[in-house]
């Protein structure tokens, strides 16, 4: 199996960004005020749409905006992993709970927008008067996604990794996932991941503690990761150990990082001790 036969998905808010892109930009833009007076008062999506709105009426453009987009913090090691798995070959995708507008200028602004082939998030665009609107991807009014796991009522990923994996498992040649995240909505998804796939949660983020306590129910392999540097390292090893795996092959794409690489797995014994969907084609 070569790299092409490979599918990163990754979550976005800590896990490709150090922070959450919501809460960055109401701060980043002087509104966390008000946006924590509203916040029991409204869903998330519409509290982001009602806060572009107030934040618009008090003079703040799109350029403010995507300025504050533009320094979100990103580690530098995330950017040349994500780089170096779309030059190996892999197909990278990102399922994320937050939106197109900021999702597609912070990747733009750091190269990185053409190494995704999907991005699966809540919908948002640019009206005509010059405001961000934002809009959950599921229309949890009109009637709710049905899962009991701890999904927002927006979006559940777990839907978005069942159509993706319906969507490969019509190719000819079989496809390895590979999903990193880090909030609750990310446990939904690696229960839908298969054997031979592979879950990266970040540790002591909502999905570790909850994959911990669950081990028994993820049939994936289980390797952890706590920051930039071990996101290049779990991810590039990985990558390295499935091309090298699968093909017996030891050509030099699929020795890139394979060695002195050492994973933290997190085996089923070890956790005895703990008592939106958008298409956006590139």
């Amino acid at each position: 199996m070569a790299a092409s036969d490979i599918v990163v998905i990754m979550d976005f808010d800590k896990t490709i960004i150090d922070c959450d892109s919501d809460n960055w930009v109401v701060d980043e833009l002087g509104a966390t005020r008000l946006f924590n007076q509203l916040l029991p008062t409204m869903p998330w999506n519409a509290l982001m749409d009602t806060m572009m709105k107030e934040l618009h009426a008090q003079g703040t453009t799109i350029d403010d905006i995507v300025a504050v987009l533009k320094r979100t913090p990103i580690h530098p090691r995330v950017i040349r992993a994500i780089k170096s798995a779309h030059e190996l070959g892999c197909d990278l995708k990102i399922v994320s709970d937050a939106n197109v507008f900021f999702i597609e200028t912070i990747l733009e602004h750091h190269g990185l927008r053409g190494c995704f082939s999907e991005i699966y998030t809540n919908p948002s665009f640019v009206d005509e008067e010059g405001r961000l609107r934002i809009f959950p991807l599921h229309d949890f009014s009109k009637h709710l996604h049905g899962c009991h796991h701890p999904c927002p009522p927006n979006m559940c990923k777990g839907v978005v990794i069942e159509r993706i994996q319906a969507s490969l498992s019509a190719m000819e040649e079989k496809k390895t996932i590979i999903y990193m995240g880090d909030g609750l909505g990310d446990f939904c998804p690696s229960l839908n991941l298969r054997d031979g796939d592979y879950m990266l949660p970040r540790k002591d983020f909502p999905v570790w503690d909850l994959i911990c306590k669950n081990r028994k129910q993820i049939q994936a392999e289980v390797c952890e990761w706590s920051n930039g540097e071990e996101f290049e390292h779990v991810l590039l090893h990985l990558i390295s150990k499935i091309s090298i795996g699968k093909s017996n092959t030891n050509d030099n794409t699929a020795q890139l990082y394979s060695e002195h690489c050492k994973l933290q797995t997190i085996p089923g014994a070890a956790y005895k001790a703990f008592t939106k969907t958008l298409y956006v084609p590139h």
